[in-house]
């Protein structure tokens, strides 16, 4: 699998914006006003890492409605980002995949409740899908009475050409799952040529994905934007991704690259056909070029039209973050929540090839000493695991005893080296230039000092870091990284990154650890169709990695937005992992 832009974007610019936070606070109501708690939020024990499987009924709309909502008005949003992409077989960045709820649906999606309760349910689809031999099979049905925005009917010839055409030349970026998973994906060429892919099957209003190996969780994979459907009378193939045909609540009225998109209702949008989106105002209008201390000044002095803009991606600047958790008005406009990514040090296994070294390594690492460069408890919280707490599959375990002792453990360290017979092993790190990344290189490179290493630290330029720490030949021992599962599961949260059959240039194993037991356990967890049981499975896998010690696991970075006073409704959508846009209304 290649590397997840989704993810990339939240390993780069998530991790900047967060690195000097000093303080959060809870976050708002549902109502978008209430201020909270002075606790700092904690990631152990958040009930987001429990994401549930609805039925039928779950699938029926409408979305529930949002206490103290109105109906109509303009939302306005400022943002750094544009999207990249609007054909949604290429969509795989954490914005385009928050926004684009508002025009496109899929076979299934995320239903947040009020009480901030997230649910797995049909969109498009009657239920969130069924299974009767394991996973090698799923089939969903498409449900009576949904168009598109011309009042067309959506039909299963758009189910099935939403699929094939992942198959086209043009689809270059995007997730491949069905294109790698669908059997006979690997000869198809796409639809363009008057071919159906025989692995997917229509009859009547339900489709069947014949898939070579047993899924799981396959429903939620066609939980991701990328597979929102297109309509085969309407796709335009390359010129598709500039304009797309809507089926959500609003359509497209016009764009300007990489500075708005101007967005009103569709008329042939169906409530009641909808789980998922409320869609309380008349307007939409999405912004960009903006920089995070630019939207966080205008979020603060909360004058005209800013009174109704929120950000989906831009948080409270660094620069800004004393002012405006110091204020209590300003306070009461903050949504903080915790993000889905962990950030860690993946340890290079073909060069620090000793298990004892590499857990000498996790024993010594100065957690405490990192956070505080962070910017203490409220920016982040000490992480012991490799699947966040807010990813089903997360087990709370701590083998290196973190949590005792958070400034690190160097005589237990210097006792695994001295049994490795490797006292004074030289470990090079390579760290990305910035201020941040040089105080925490002292820190560490102490710390690993003082635990009987010799400890070689390099900057690379972050223009060129996670293509230099994607080569296998890349000369480092140990490099920071970050990852957020494609969605909520163990999978896309320990294959791509510890399978050591998908470790190449470009690809994300950057331990390049090629374990049999562990590729041999993903394989197997893959095929659980039962989440608990699947759950479970997948903790399990990253404790097993963790005995191998193959990263030191740094963080679970905690996120903080501000926004408009006039805007009502923020609340958190963990199956997306941000903001829930179309839950947002306008006050008056």
């Amino acid at each position: 699998m290649s590397f997840s832009r989704r993810n990339f974007l939240i390993a780069t610019g998530v991790a900047a914006a967060s690195s000097t936070v000093l303080s959060a606070c809870s976050s708002g109501d549902a109502g978008g006003g209430k201020g909270g708690s002075k606790d700092t939020p904690k990631v152990t024990g958040n009930k987001g890492a429990e994401i549930l499987v609805g039925t039928k009924a779950d699938s029926t709309g409408p979305a529930p409605e949002v206490p103290g909502a109105v109906k109509g008005g303009t939302l306005y949003t400022m943002e750094q980002l544009d999207c990249d992409h609007l054909d949604p077989a290429q969509i795989w960045s954490s914005y385009e995949n928050l926004v684009t709820p508002l025009f496109m649906r899929g076979l299934v999606g995320y239903k947040v409740d009020n009480n901030g309760t997230t649910t797995l349910v049909g969109d498009l689809a009657t239920d969130a899908g069924a299974t009767k031999d394991g996973g090698k099979t799923w089939s969903f049905t498409l449900k009576d009475g949904v168009k598109w925005e011309d009042g067309s009917d959506i039909t299963m010839d758009d189910v099935r050409h939403t699929f094939e055409r992942l198959f086209a030349k043009f689809v270059t970026f995007g997730p491949r799952y069905p294109q790698e998973w669908l059997v006979g994906g690997d000869k198809y060429k796409g639809p363009y040529e008057g071919k159906h892919l025989d692995s997917i099957e229509i009859d009547g209003k339900t489709v069947t994905f014949h898939l070579k190996e047993a899924r799981g969780d396959f429903n939620f994979t066609l939980g991701m934007r990328a597979f929102s459907l297109v309509p085969k009378k309407k796709d335009t193939k390359e010129d598709y991704d500039k304009k797309p045909f809507s089926c959500g609540p609003y359509k497209i009225d016009a764009r300007q690259v990489g500075k708005s998109m101007s967005l009103s209702r569709n008329p042939h949008w169906d409530p009641k056909t909808d789980p998922i989106r409320n869609a309380y105002p008349d307007k939409f209008q999405l912004q960009s070029g903006f920089q995070n201390l630019a939207s966080t000044d205008r979020y603060v002095a909360d004058q005209g039209n800013d009174q109704h803009t929120l950000s989906i991606f831009n948080e409270i600047a660094p620069e800004r973050i004393q002012k405006v958790l110091g204020d209590p008005e300003l306070k009461k406009r903050v949504l903080t929540h915790l993000d889905a990514a962990t950030y860690y040090y993946a340890i290079n296994t073909t060069r620090i090839t000793d298990v004892k070294v590499r857990q000498a390594l996790n024993y010594a690492w100065p957690s405490q000493q990192t956070q505080l460069i962070r910017g203490g408890a409220s920016s982040s919280e000490i992480a012991t695991t490799i699947i966040s707490p807010l990813t089903p599959g997360h087990a709370d375990f701590d083998l290196y005893g973190k949590k005792a002792k958070p400034a690190g453990d160097p005589v237990k360290a210097k006792a695994l080296l001295k049994e490795a017979g490797k006292e004074g092993q030289k470990i090079v790190i390579a760290f990305q230039q910035s201020d941040n990344a040089v105080k925490q290189a002292v820190a560490i490179k102490n710390a690993l000092t003082k635990a009987g290493f010799d400890v070689v630290t390099k900057q690379v330029d972050k223009t060129s870091f996670y293509s230099q720490i994607a080569q296998i030949d890349n000369h480092f021992d140990m490099f920071a990284a970050g990852w957020s599962a494609d969605w909520p599961g163990g999978y896309t949260a320990l294959q791509p990154t510890f399978d050591g059959r998908v470790i190449a240039n470009g690809a994300s194993n950057w331990p390049q650890l090629n374990d049999a037991s562990v590729n041999k356990a993903i394989d197997a967890a893959a095929e659980i169709t039962d989440p608990e049981e699947a759950n479970k499975a997948w903790g399990a896998i990253d404790r097993q990695i963790m005995e191998l010690a193959a990263c030191v696991p740094d963080y679970w970075p905690i996120r903080n937005w501000l926004y408009g006073s006039k805007v009502g409704g923020v609340t958190f959508d963990g199956g997306n992992s941000g903001i829930a846009i179309t839950k947002l209304y306008a006050k008056a």
